[in-house]
């Protein structure tokens, strides 16, 4: 069994709404030394599967299909293994 801690976050050549809210409201409560902020999204899944290699592949087809936007969005992604405890 393994967790995928996924991270997903629009590129850097497109606008980001939320960050730029973010910022304003920030410099507006006087946090003026805030320079950027980027709004992004953390997915985490658990998965089995026979190997590292074999988990890895599939949580970058999660990824590309259904949990990022490759047009817009970029992901990056840890895997660990879970103790068998854990897994359940």
């Amino acid at each position: 069994m393994y967790l995928a801690k996924i991270y997903v976050q629009l590129k850097e050549s497109v606008l980001d709404p939320q960050g730029q809210a973010v910022i304003h409201a920030l410099h507006d409560l006087g946090y003026n030394e805030a320079r950027d902020v980027r709004i992004g999204k953390y997915v985490e899944v658990k998965l089995e599967a026979p190997d590292r290699e074999t988990a890895t592949e599939r949580v970058d087809r999660y990824c590309d299909t259904l949990l990022a936007n490759p047009v817009i969005e970029t992901y990056r992604f840890e895997l660990e293994e879970l103790p068998v405890e854990a897994a359940s």
